[in-house]
């Protein structure tokens, strides 16, 4: 779970469940971390998937297809995508259901499917708490991380939500080695930390430890940095 630098927490929103019924991607949202802390770097954009939007999945994300037509298909925000997620690892909540619908927008366009390393947060979930909910609700309850933010699931809401999360599975936070500060949108960013400033202290040997310490190498018999 320690691996690379850079990661990109990753999420989407769609017509429905299964990308194989025609179903399409309607919303993505990615967040760069660095050291698993939030920069600010977001990438967010709504896509026109080309069709109407079912009862079942309006009513879980409230985004329109009226809305949506304004919006540009996948094929116009691929490159800026790809550009931003680069080949970093990234992080996902149940990765078996945003991978089969980014792969299979990508196949529409005939390019190759993601290639990138990945983190299943539910699978992470599910292994550290067998027996309980593992939603990103349930998560964020357990680690009481604020959901007040979340009236409908939507792609960018949940990447903050996850980011969150992904760092309590993670171990979270150690008391007292905070070293970010949150945001102005409730996002955790990497800041310095305030500390006090302190003098220089002398470092330089005085004179009388030199003597000492010449001494010392005088009774030292064939020392090992004057051997051949």
């Amino acid at each position: 779970m320690r691996g690379g630098v850079r990661e990109i927490v990753i999420d989407t929103e769609t017509t429905g469940l299964d990308p194989n019924d025609g179903h399409r991607i309607v919303e993505i949202a990615c967040i760069e971390l660095m050291h698993h802390v939030p920069t600010g770097r977001k990438f967010h954009r709504y896509v026109n998937p080309g069709r109407d939007m079912p009862a079942d999945a309006l009513a879980v994300h409230g985004i329109t297809a009226e809305f949506l037509k304004s919006q540009p298909p996948f094929g116009a925000i691929v490159e800026e995508l790809a550009a931003f997620i680069g080949g970093d690892r990234l992080v996902i909540h149940n990765a078996e259901f945003d991978l089969a619908f980014l792969n299979a927008e990508l196949a529409r366009l005939d390019r190759p499917a993601l290639a990138c390393p990945f983190v299943d947060t539910l699978a992470v979930a599910r292994r550290r708490f067998p027996a309980a909910p593992n939603s990103l609700d349930a998560l964020c309850r357990r680690f009481a991380i604020d959901l007040a933010v979340r009236d409908k699931h939507g792609a960018d809401i949940d990447c903050g939500l996850l980011a969150k999360v992904y760092v309590e599975l993670l171990g979270g936070r150690q008391p007292g080695l905070d070293f970010a500060a949150e945001g102005a949108d409730g996002m955790a960013l990497a800041l310095p930390q305030d500390r006090p400033r302190r003098e220089p202290r002398p470092h330089a040997p005085s004179l009388e430890e030199l003597a000492a310490h010449q001494a010392m190498l005088a009774t030292i018999k064939t020392p090992l940095w004057l051997a051949a």
